[in-house]
């Protein structure tokens, strides 16, 4: 069964950092393209960040460049997204989301979600907040 587990979540202050993981199961990460998303209250869902399987290219939101960087380890079978400098306006669940390479035509693709990935899991929340 393929699921993907998001954890790191939590509260933390305006200028902090978070490390969020998405730990994928029952399937291997090498012939996925993977990405972070998240959706805050009252707002539609939004692409964050994506990353390919092959090429290491990656996609990120204007509004998380320089701040939030995606990385993955596929010996872990994990996907990881380092936010730094966090605003409040960041508040939002974060979820990771997956689909087969063939599935996807770019990453941009993905995180606009023109492709939208086939499996997500339930998401983690994040919140900032003095």
């Amino acid at each position: 069964q393929l699921q993907l587990v998001e954890s790191g979540g939590g509260l933390v202050q305006p200028g902090g950092s978070l490390r969020l993981s998405c730990a994928a199961s029952g399937f291997t990460l090498d012939y996925y393209a993977i990405g972070w998303f998240r959706q805050a209250p009252g707002k539609e869902r939004e692409g964050v960040s994506c990353i390919s399987s092959t090429d290491g290219n990656t996609y990120y939101a204007d509004s998380v460049k320089g701040r939030f960087t995606i990385s993955r380890d596929n010996t872990k079978n994990t996907l990881y997204l380092q936010m730094n400098s966090l605003k409040p306006e960041d508040t939002a669940v974060y979820y990771c989301a997956a689909d087969r390479v063939w599935a996807i035509t770019t990453v941009q693709a993905m995180c606009i979600m023109r492709d939208f990935p086939a499996y997500w899991g339930q998401g983690t929340q994040v919140t900032v907040s003095s």
